[in-house]
């Protein structure tokens, strides 16, 4: 991976360890940061040393709160297009889900578990919307800020339809600045899947990714991209799809490996959540 300006980046144990890097701004992403994101969610498809990713933002105030508005110089006439309304009409625009999200963006389908420090509003969930386990501290919060600003809130509620319920979504969308919601509210609506004390979030996440990167690349990428198929496709579509996709996923000799360990009788030590 390139030297990032905006984010920190590390490998060990077959995971990749993904920080936002802008602490000062709560982790908003400036154009910088959306080009490094698109580079190395791109990157990480090339590194066959990495199985898994950890994805997070620097300090315990924020996860990312979305765009940076000074930035953005959001109001101004003047403002610069890097996102935006592209020529005379409103029919082209960049937006910055084109860089920003792993899967439709990135096309990365290494499982990506986000761990949420802090604040996560507005833009963050281009990112949120489309990782693959999200883990929170209890101090977490989740809300979209949109409507509050005069902005419709249109591509975040998308993602997140993906994983909560349509009424969550729309209360959340709605209520714009003025109601955040918690971590242990996000995990009864199936938002998180975990939710944790902050001085052990690092842990938690880190004991998920590795566990995960410990199996089969290919039988893991595959169910992670089975699972989105899912989401995406009518269910008779996805079943189709999926013929292919038990095929490709399972490789042979990890299958043969499978096989030994369990007429060995050697079982995983597993726990219950």
């Amino acid at each position: 991976m390139p030297d990032f300006t905006t984010l920190r980046y590390e490998e060990r144990e077959g995971v990749a360890w993904v920080t936002l890097d802008r602490p000062e701004v709560l982790n908003a992403f400036d154009m910088v940061m959306m080009r490094e994101l698109h580079e190395c969610w791109r990157g990480l498809r090339d590194n066959d040393e990495v199985r898994a990713v950890v994805l997070t933002g620097a300090g315990d105030k924020a996860f990312c709160t979305g765009v940076d508005r000074d930035a953005a110089a959001i109001g101004d006439p003047d403002r610069p297009r890097d996102i935006g309304q592209r020529g005379a009409t409103p029919l082209h625009m960049n937006d910055p889900g084109d860089w920003l999200s792993p899967k439709t963006a990135g096309q990365l389908w290494k499982p990506i578990i986000a761990a949420v420090n802090g604040m996560a509003c507005g833009g963050a969930f281009y990112l949120l919307g489309e990782a693959d386990i999200i883990i929170a501290a209890e101090h977490a919060t989740f809300f979209d800020p949109h409507t509050t600003y005069g902005m419709a809130a249109v591509f975040e509620p998308m993602a997140m339809l993906q994983r909560m319920p349509i009424g969550e979504v729309l209360r959340m969308s709605l209520m714009g600045a003025h109601e955040r919601m918690g971590a242990h509210r996000a995990h009864q609506v199936g938002l998180v899947q975990e939710v944790v004390p902050g001085d052990r979030l690092t842990e938690a996440a880190g004991h998920v990714a590795e566990l995960i990167a410990s199996q089969p690349a290919t039988a893991v990428q595959a169910t992670v991209r089975a699972v989105w198929y899912a989401q995406e496709l009518g269910y008779r579509q996805a079943l189709e799809v999926a013929k292919t996709l038990i095929q490709l996923g399972t490789d042979e000799a990890a299958l043969a490996a499978g096989q030994e360990m369990f007429a060995s009788g050697q079982r995983i030590s597993w726990r219950l959540r």
